[in-house]
């Protein structure tokens, strides 16, 4: 396990790149902050493209999880150990700032899954056949049947889609949001439906696998989403692509600077309701 913030990661990526070609499980916590280069230390959600698209040079993927809450940044990594050691792959945990200084209650359950046997672990040659881990692959064709591998196993990882769900039945409009934001936009539903506004959320909890279905079928039982981030838009293209010209798609982005407030983020909301026009 290893964690830093923004920079850092970028730092990492290399050795990122070499885990997932090699299949060796990790986890990689990124409390990211600002950016591009030193930024600042404002809470960022600007590492989305990072952290769902590999990061590093290659064809490869990682697992991301999005926290947004203490008590999730506790559980989420427990589950990332898991994944981690179930597909010997890199996961990361995407958080911010905000998720890295927060103090809230949080329960400590005990772990209590017992790892996995591991048949390819380096343990020393104690009387088996030998193992390798490696990621060069220099004889012909022997890379494409690799990386052909690790697209397979790229796939069996959609069905660790995860994502909550809050207040959408009835919605007119889907509010779709990750990580410190998300937390801050449940408030905004609040408002908007104690206003007669008929506003849901739904909240990705895995960034990768991305939770395709979910986000399919709201946009064509609702029309209409609206994905909040904050950056200039990243997951966006995301929930378009799920979306799959099913419904409208609005964006709003606050790059890193300052954080919204709910009663901001109802004024941005009330303006996509009041211009209408669904499908």
């Amino acid at each position: 396990m290893t964690s830093s913030s923004s920079p850092g990661i970028s730092l990492k990526q290399e050795g990122i790149s070499y885990l997932c070609g090699s299949e060796i499980p990790g986890v990689i916590v990124n409390m990211s902050r600002s950016g591009p280069g030193l930024g600042g230390i404002h809470p960022s959600q600007g590492d989305y493209f990072q952290a769902t698209r590999g990061g590093g040079h290659g064809d490869y993927r990682t697992l991301v999880l999005a926290p947004s809450t203490a008590q999730e940044n506790y559980d989420l990594t427990m589950l990332a150990f898991d994944l981690a050691d179930k597909y010997r792959n890199p996961v990361v945990i995407l958080g911010d700032a905000l998720l890295g200084n927060i103090m809230e209650p949080v329960e400590l359950k005990p772990y209590r899954k017992q790892p996995p046997a591991k048949d390819w672990a380096l343990s020393g040659n104690q009387g088996r056949p030998q193992r390798k881990l490696k990621s060069l692959y220099l004889a012909d064709g022997e890379l494409t049947v690799h990386n052909w591998n690790l697209f397979k196993k790229y796939q069996r990882m959609a069905k660790e889609a995860r994502c909550e769900l809050y207040r959408t039945e009835g919605a007119e409009l889907v509010l779709v949001a990750f990580g410190s934001l998300a937390r801050i936009l449940k408030t905004t539903v609040d408002l908007l439906r104690d206003k007669g506004k008929p506003v849901g959320l739904l909240r990705p909890i895995t960034l990768y696998p991305f939770p395709n279905q979910a986000v399919a079928q709201l946009a064509q039982k609702v029309g209409r989403l609206m994905v909040i981030e904050l950056n200039t838009g990243q997951m966006v293209e995301d929930v378009r692509l799920a979306a799959d010209c099913q419904g409208k798609v609005d964006f709003y982005g606050r790059p890193p600077g300052s954080i919204p407030t709910p009663n901001e983020l109802v004024q941005e909301v009330e303006k996509i309701l009041r211009k209408g026009g669904g499908r």
